[in-house]
C-alpha cells in the first residue's frame, strides 16, 4: 500500500479532524471496509460498517424508508443519502459514507445501465450524493466504486480543513 492511497491521507485527514467513519457499503460488499482497514491505527478513526445488499437489511439497519426503495430504486440518490445518514446516525460517527451501484453483468436496465453507482456522504450540517457510470467487469466496477468512495471522502475531509474545521 502506497503511502499515499486514498485509505492512507483519508485516514490522516479523519486524524486531525478527530472525526470518526462509518460505511454503508452495498455493490463494494464491504471492499471500502477492507482498504481503510488495512491501514495500521484505522481503529481511531474508522468505527465500523455494514454491508446492505438487501433492501430489507438497508431499511431495518440503516432506517431507508421503503417509499425511497420504491419509488427510486436501491441505486438512487435518494438512497444513498439515506444510506449515510443511516449509518452515520447508528454508528454515531461524525461521517457517513455509502455506496450502491450495478456492479453486474446483469441487473442492469435501459435506465440503470450496468456500472451505474450512486456514492452518499452525510455529516452533520452537510450531506450530498455523486453519481458515477463505470464501464467495465463486476471486480473493475467495485474496485471503481471503492476508490471513488475514499476519493470523496478524502476531498469532502481537505475541503473541511480548508475551511478551518
Amino acid at each position: 500500500m502506497s503511502e499515499q492511497s486514498l485509505e492512507v491521507q483519508a485516514g490522516a485527514l479523519l486524524r486531525r479532524l478527530g472525526w470518526r467513519l462509518a460505511v454503508a457499503e452495498s455493490c463494494t460488499g464491504g471492499l471500502v471496509g477492507h482498504r481503510l482497514t488495512n491501514v495500521p491505527g484505522s481503529s481511531d478513526y474508522f468505527l465500523g460498517g455494514v454491508i446492505a445488499y438487501a433492501n430489507e437489511v438497508k431499511a431495518q439497519l440503516l432506517g431507508v424508508r421503503w417509499q425511497t426503495l420504491q419509488l427510486h430504486g436501491a441505486v438512487s440518490r435518494a438512497t444513498a443519502l439515506e444510506m449515510a445518514r443511516g449509518v452515520r446516525l447508528l454508528f454515531s460517527a461524525e461521517i457517513g459514507m455509502s455506496v450502491s451501484g450495478i456492479a453486474g453483468p446483469g441487473g442492469g436496465t435501459p435506465e440503470k445501465p450496468v456500472g451505474l453507482t450512486w456514492i452518499g456522504l452525510s455529516a452533520e450540517n452537510m450531506e450530498y450524493a455523486r453519481q458515477y457510470l463505470w464501464e467495465g467487469d463486476r471486480i473493475q466496477n467495485k474496485e471503481q466504486s471503492a476508490q471513488a468512495v475514499l476519493a470523496q471522502l478524502t476531498a469532502f475531509l481537505n475541503e473541511q480543513l480548508a475551511q478551518g474545521k
